[in-house]
């Protein structure tokens, strides 16, 4: 089997099966675990495989695993008014400063930042740059990188080294999954090491998430546990999840 024909194989066997590991390929092609990985290279380098730790998924899967910003803005839409208006009480008085990652609770929570409280905002979302960029009280800082389309997140080498220069009050994160076990968790690598900077820039670490990503996990872990000072949800968490983050250590706000 010629090597493009292999790929083309590869790409299919995939997409009809999901994932699949670079152990499982090289049994199946009778090649090399390294030459799988080449063509991992090659099929995602073209878009029809998206590489992952140990081997590959479906270029599609992760969009479908992590919606896009204009759909998840729009769920859960009462729960997440409350977690921000909630949020607001966490902000440091006149003149600290504060992380916001990108996500559609924490785009909430700058729209509700109080006109009398006079702070420096630095983010790595454009929509959140967006609502801030006309706020006097506002001082804004968008970081640079490359802006992902699902999320319309800055995120990279360039987003991380930006932050990696500040120390601020508080961060306040998005998360996809949150468990005691696995941290707080991100389907993409790129997005995990910004949110990793970021968790690491702030004196203090709050996490925005309405309550149905409580118990989930997803691929990439960006924190522990440990990491997390407070955590404001929705009084749809339940008493075990709340119960269980609390003997941690974990401050649970329920808005």
């Amino acid at each position: 089997m010629y090597a493009e024909e292999r790929q083309q194989a590869m790409a299919q066997l995939v997409a009809d099966r999901g994932r699949l590991s670079v152990a499982v390929l090289a049994e199946r092609f009778d090649v090399t675990t390294e030459t799988v990985r080449c063509d991992l290279t090659a099929l995602e380098r073209i878009g029809l495989v998206r590489r992952v730790h140990g081997g590959a998924i479906p270029a599609r899967s992760l969009a479908v695993i992590e919606s896009a910003l204009v759909e998840r803005d729009q769920s859960n839409t009462g729960a997440k008014d409350a977690i921000a208006r909630a949020a607001t009480a966490l902000l440091p008085p006149a003149g600290g400063t504060v992380v916001l990652d990108a996500g559609s609770t924490t785009s909430r929570l700058a729209a509700a930042i109080p006109r009398d409280l006079p702070l420096t905002v630095f983010t790595n979302s454009v929509p959140i740059a967006g609502r801030l960029a006309s706020m006097s009280h506002v001082e804004l800082h968008l970081l640079p990188g490359r802006v992902r389309l699902t999320t319309q997140a800055a995120v990279g080498a360039d987003t991380v080294a930006a932050l990696q220069e500040l120390r601020v009050d508080v961060v306040f994160l998005g998360t996809n999954g949150l468990t005691v076990g696995h941290g707080l968790s991100t389907p993409d690598r790129d997005e995990a090491a910004t949110k990793r900077a970021i968790v690491r820039s702030g004196r203090q670490v709050v996490a925005l998430s309405d309550a149905s990503k409580v118990g989930q996990d997803t691929a990439v872990r960006f924190a522990g546990i440990d990491e997390l000072d407070v955590l404001v949800t929705d009084d749809s968490i339940s008493a075990a999840c709340r119960g269980e983050l609390e003997d941690t250590g974990v401050e649970v706000v329920v808005a």
